[in-house]
């Protein structure tokens, strides 16, 4: 077995992250953080890679948060800093992310998974944010769940640290949608597929947009976004695919 904590593997248009340790259900090491850093920063500005999707080993977990074992010290401190970093760079990201869910996905699971633009879940997974059951709190992922979900539900899922199905994570904004388990990897392949066949300068400038405006007043919004879309308008992507649809046939996105 690899002794890699995240393998990173391109392949037709899409960069897959795996967190490669099964054996601990996927718990997040220093190094599958840094992994992650380096990865997603080395394929930021490749033409080839249009998707990235963050998945987990095996069949029994997703993620399962940081590892705990050694307790919390300034060592682990700097730890959670690299950790919201990884959160803030995968919600930022100008490519589309997703995240493929297999079994648990607890604490900063929950996190890795709420940062990505779609969640797709097979429908035996189980979430939940049990970090009060040790003494502590899901800070940094608290910022991605109320972007979510309504604070009502949010805090009766913090507060009593239960774990929920796949069916109640759906119902509370979690997740994009849940699959049944045989299904799962032929659903999230043809999501994949939609994704890389759309225009990646369209996206990266309407992800990038809809990030910045998502704190502004209402009319400062739409002055914003106006100005936005003249830039995506503007685009060869945007006058190709124009051109497609009168004529009654696929584009050819080139990134431009």
């Amino acid at each position: 077995m690899s002794d890699e904590h995240v393998i990173c593997r391109i392949d037709d248009r899409v960069c897959t992250l795996t967190i490669n340790r099964e054996s601990r259900k996927n718990a997040l090491s220093p190094e599958a953080i840094e992994a992650f850093h380096d990865c997603l920063d080395r394929v930021r500005e490749d033409p080839d890679v249009r998707v990235v999707c963050i998945t987990g080993a095996g069949g029994s977990a997703f993620c399962t948060g940081a590892e705990l074992g050694d307790g919390l010290s300034d060592k682990s401190r700097a730890v959670f800093l690299r950790y919201a970093e990884l959160l803030k760079k995968i919600h930022l990201y100008p490519k589309p992310t997703l995240a493929k869910v297999r079994g648990y996905c607890l604490a900063g699971g929950m996190g890795l998974m709420l940062a990505c633009d779609i969640s797709i879940a097979s429908d035996d997974s189980r979430f939940g944010t049990p970090e009060v059951n040790v003494g502590l709190w899901p800070m940094m992922i608290g910022a991605l769940i109320f972007r979510n979900t309504l604070r009502k539900r949010a805090m009766e899922m913090i507060l009593l640290g239960d774990r929920m199905s796949a069916e109640e994570a759906l119902s509370m904004g979690l997740l994009s949608r849940v699959s049944p388990a045989p299904s799962l990897d032929r659903e999230v392949n043809d999501v994949i597929e939609k994704l890389a066949s759309k225009s990646p300068i369209g996206i990266r400038i309407g992800k990038e947009a809809f990030n910045t405006m998502a704190g502004m007043p209402f009319e400062e919004a739409l002055d914003y976004l106006s100005g936005r879309f003249a830039e995506v308008a503007g685009t060869e992507d945007a006058r190709e695919g124009i051109t497609a649809f009168l004529e009654k046939r696929l584009p050819v996105f080139k990134g431009k």
